[in-house]
């Protein structure tokens, strides 16, 4: 399954939408990967200074790569981390969401939070990643903008999604089906097939049919997966997914 982050944002003051904003305070509770590709990502933009980031972990080696890599601040105290936040970001799980978003609506004397779900998958880490955004009621458009252009900083696709994101988990499906063929087949083959999927305007059918010859073993195989009901497969495994992302969501808030 991809990983799955929440983006919370608790101040009442307006967003104006911009490319950077030197006078807000990115406060991230958790500098694990994900976190840590964002923060990268906002400053290799520009769209904030170092010294407009603070990152709570309770893991010092977390705290230590996060200061000598990216030169950002940390804590172990996410209440440390609200005191001057315009943008809280949640790089968590999302088993410790409830848990997390109790605490700090307590820190923020009982004011509703503003939220915003994000979720991401692992190719996040390369500059490569897409992210699915899940608006709460409250979140204004302009605010919705500011999330947008974050996300952009890190990743290729960003959109905004009325409910679970499945492409999310995309690479899980992905090294799965590797995993079962690599044994006979080198990996580059994946590497360039991946770079011609998301290229030319052609779909997905189109471009197996291209590389399909009538009598040759890639007929064969496809042939078999048919047989053995991949498509069916496929199917069930995306809905217990979908299924399985609305549960989390109810969980979660």
């Amino acid at each position: 399954m991809g990983q799955r982050r929440n983006l919370s944002r608790v101040s009442s003051r307006k967003f104006i939408p911009r490319t950077s904003w030197p006078h807000y305070k990115f406060c991230f509770i958790s500098g694990g990967n994900i976190g840590f590709a964002i923060i990268g990502g906002l400053l290799a933009k520009g769209s904030t200074s170092k010294q407009n980031i603070i990152v709570s972990d309770l893991f010092e080696g977390t705290r230590k790569k996060v200061e000598e890599t990216l030169g950002v601040r940390t804590t172990t105290s996410n209440s440390e981390t609200k005191q001057a936040a315009n943008v809280l970001v949640l790089t968590i799980k999302p088993q410790v969401v409830k848990s997390v978003c109790e605490d700090l609506f307590t820190i923020t004397n009982g004011r509703a939070l503003k939220v915003v779900r994000v979720m991401l998958n692992t190719p996040t880490l390369l500059g490569e990643g897409t992210s699915g955004s899940f608006a709460g009621a409250r979140v204004s458009e302009d605010e919705k903008k500011l999330v947008t252009l974050m996300l952009e900083g890190f990743g290729k696709v960003s959109k905004w999604v009325d409910k679970e994101e499945l492409s999310i988990s995309g690479p899980a499906y992905f090294f799965l089906l590797v995993e079962h063929i690599a044994e006979r087949l080198a990996k580059q083959p994946y590497l360039s097939t991946s770079r011609i999927l998301v290229e030319p305007p052609e779909s997905p059918r189109q471009l197996r049919v291209n590389v399909t010859s009538p009598k040759e073993t890639t007929k064969t195989t496809l042939n078999s997966f048919r047989e053995s009901s991949l498509k069916e497969i496929v199917t069930k495994a995306v809905k217990a997914a979908a299924d399985r992302g609305e549960e989390l969501g109810k969980a979660a808030f």
